[in-house]
């Protein structure tokens, strides 16, 4: 499953192979926006129903940010660019149609009703799933679908996207069924009611401000619990996202979000994931078995994605791989760089060529995962992505040698945590990211019209989901601290191959268990220990801990004294006891030798132990400084409703002197303009506009951007940017 994202482009952590085309349609037909607005929304709402009568002022939005929801001919929006009370206009997008594909259940399933060992089922626990839309017709649907709304047409039809209205989606329907699925499947809390909010349209793209809304919708509407399978690029606590999350959950309302699939690098969670209020889910992976190319001479193994919906990779001898350029590739295995022409139309090129299956390698680091789909026209051999490494490696070899015959071979995995799922800290105030693991791989689910299987950590966001549902129901009286607070208590460490548990900012407090967080004695309402980044030679760090006696007799704890490290000194209360029903502030120290210890993320766990019961805090601090990244999410578009203004934007960590960002081609490397140099910069995010005169010529480019940072040093990142030519 791959990340979209979510800087101005919001996107669902699974389906994309064609980039929008940000404009507003030409025809007759009502476009609907969402814009954000300065001041009082319902007096700026008067004001567009007074003087543009030609607007319909369809939603105001004021719990979690001001705006107005409209619908209008698109060109009744000209003259919207004038109003300075207008902060932001996020018009819908049209994208190319690929249709969805239908997938079997293999061997490796997992069912999402395994995760619910408890007799409750969710009954009366309104679960809202902001998404791409949801199929309510579907037979293992229709009863658990209790309502919603549409935040990308602003009407109460939150079906997913069709073919006849542009890429279709079938995300959200797989959330909800891993939700509250009643039929032939079971979700997780099957009596769980869901409201679906269609944040996401056509091909999972949407804007941040219609989830921001979504979010806004669901609380009105008395959600319970929110799960938002979804995220961006940007690892900072305080973006929009981020900021709308925390304030949903301040009103009482937990809000459980997919924890990014950009693994296995550190540092790799987005936002709204980031938010300090959320409980963000990694992936933890099933045994799988999974097709290797190997090469022997070389000891070379390259490790295959399948592309969902193509055929297996079951090839039966060696077969040369070849460099793809639409050339006749009859019995072998073509080759091919990912770019914007569709996976789909790749493979359909490469199997017209002859070739027995595809390999498409990626553009950038790491691993993605992609969707095949025949449109009629069937695909009939096997399709799989590798790393950008990988293919740089068959392409290397293939053109110093005239034949590289590859072996494909199969090994089984262990239980672990799966590579794709995104790591944390969270940049900026350095939290401890993901709070919790559930399963991620190969979740098999709904799908529209049919069921199917899905992989990432949107599939594992609503398994937490389904739980809390469950919790809620046992225990409709415990606040949003409890209920979460019980399933990071409650969460099993996940293990590696050597049986050690995998560190905590791959797998938070753990993988969750809904029977044991229901039954939970004991209650640490945020286990979670952060203790920031450490900037001084000496310094001294508090957590406070709250924990809560859930049973019905005293109990007596104490933390086992941590193995002695260099540089660090632990204060811990050791012995404590609590009365039944007893709740207890505790204050945790640590103090830190900065010129003893390594720079960069020091974790591990505390032991806190009651009788035979022994509950694992994960900790973390940054000393000094780390491998983060120094400038993150630039977005770069053409201003709503304007043809002669671009739009930037981009997030800083640190604080910083000055950014500048240069345009190469992308293939030469060559130097082209240097599109933006500004010393006008904050902490967090950054936004601003350049002239359209300022462009040389529009197209695709490689952005390197530098970042000046307040000690002088220079961090350079390099991106890819498309330059419209016109809105």
């Amino acid at each position: 499953m791959i990340r979209i994202l979510l800087t101005l482009s919001a996107a669902v952590m699974f389906l994309s192979t064609a980039a929008p085309a940000m404009a507003i349609d030409d025809s007759n037909e009502k476009t609907s926006v969402i814009i954000e607005v300065d001041g009082n929304p319902d007096k700026h709402k008067t004001y567009l129903e007074n003087y543009h009568p030609y607007i319909d002022v369809v939603a105001v939005y004021d719990t979690l940010f001001n705006g107005l929801a409209l619908k209008a001919e698109p060109e009744r929006f000209e003259g919207l660019e004038s109003l300075d009370f207008i902060r932001a206009v996020h018009p819908a997008a049209a994208y190319e149609i690929e249709s969805a594909p239908t997938l079997n259940q293999t061997e490796n399933s997992v069912m999402p009703s395994e995760l619910n060992n408890t007799s409750f089922t969710g009954k009366g626990v309104q679960v809202a799933v902001i998404d791409t839309g949801i199929d309510y017709n579907h037979p293992d649907l229709e009863d658990s679908y209790a309502g919603g709304y549409d935040l990308v047409d602003l009407d109460n039809d939150p079906m997913e996207t069709t073919a006849e209205e542009g890429i279709p989606t079938m995300h959200g329907t797989h959330v909800a069924g891993i939700i509250a699925a009643d039929g032939k499947l079971q979700g997780v809390a099957p009596s769980a009611d869901i409201y679906a909010y269609r944040a996401l349209g056509p091909g999972g793209s949407g804007t941040s401000v219609q989830v921001i809304a979504a979010l806004e919708q669901a609380v009105d509407d008395g959600a319970d619990i929110i799960n938002l399978s979804l995220g961006n690029a940007v690892n900072g606590p305080d973006f929009p996202t981020s900021a709308a999350v925390n304030r949903a959950v301040d009103l009482g309302i937990p809000v459980i979000i997919a924890n990014g699939n950009d693994g296995p690098g550190n540092w790799t969670i987005g936002s709204p994931a980031t938010a300090a209020n959320a409980l963000s889910v990694g992936a933890s992976s099933n045994p799988q078995t999974r097709p290797l190319l190997v090469e022997p001479l070389a000891d070379k193994k390259i490790s295959l994605v399948q592309m969902q919906g193509a055929k297996p990779w079951k090839l039966r001898k060696n077969y040369d791989v070849a460099i793809f350029n639409e050339q006749d590739v009859r019995g072998k295995i073509a080759l091919m760089k990912r770019g914007k022409t569709p996976f789909s139309e790749l493979a359909r090129q490469a199997q017209k060529a002859g070739a027995v299956a595809a390999l498409i390698y990626n553009h950038e680091k790491g691993n993605f995962q992609g969707t095949i789909s025949d449109q009629g026209k069937p695909i009939k051999i096997p399709v799989a992505s590798i790393t950008k490494r990988d293919g740089e490696w068959l392409v290397k070899n293939a053109q110093n040698n005239k034949h590289l015959y590859m072996q494909t071979k199969h090994e089984t995995s262990k239980p672990g945590i799966a590579d794709f799922s995104s790591r944390g800290p969270v940049t900026v105030n350095w939290d401890l990211k993901p709070e919790v693991s559930a399963p991620g791989t190969n979740v098999l689910s709904t799908l529209p019209e049919s069921y199917g299987e899905l992989q990432g950590t949107s599939m594992a966001a609503p398994q937490a989901a389904g739980a809390m549902a469950l919790l809620m129901e046992a225990h409709p009286d415990w606040t949003t601290e409890e209920l979460t607070g019980a399933l990071m208590t409650t969460a099993k460490r996940v293990k590696n191959e050597d049986g050690q548990p995998f560190a905590p900012i791959i797998q938070g407090a753990g993988g969750i268990r809904p029977k044991q967080a229901i039954h939970a004695k004991t209650v640490i309402e945020d286990p979670l220990l952060s203790f920031g980044k450490i900037s001084e030679a000496q310094e001294t760090k508090h957590v406070d801990v709250v924990i809560e006696n859930k049973s019905e007799e005293q109990m007596n704890y104490s933390f086992s004294i941590p193995k002695k490290q260099q540089g660090l000194t632990w204060k811990l209360p050791m012995n404590f006891t609590l009365d039944k029903g007893e709740t207890k502030k505790l204050s945790i120290e640590l103090a830190i030798n900065q010129n003893r210890l390594d720079t960069g993320i020091h974790q591990g766990w505390l032991t806190l132990n009651q009788g035979e019961a022994q509950y694992y805090l994960p900790y973390l601090f940054v000393n000094e400084s780390a491998d983060y990244p120094k400038a993150m999410g630039f977005d770069f578009s053409f201003e709503a409703f304007s043809d002669d203004t671009y739009r930037y934007q981009l997030y800083l960590p640190d604080p910083a002197e000055s950014i500048s960002v240069q345009l190469y081609h992308p293939q030469t490397l060559m130097y082209e303009q240097t599109l933006l140099e500004s010393e006008n910069i904050q902490v967090g995010l950054n936004e601003g506009k350049i002239d359209a005169s300022q462009i040389d010529k529009p197209g695709a480019y490689a952005a390197v951007i530098s970042v000046k940072l307040a000690d002088g040093t220079v961090e350079s990142y390099q991106t890819r940017v498309y330059i419209n030519d016109k809105p």
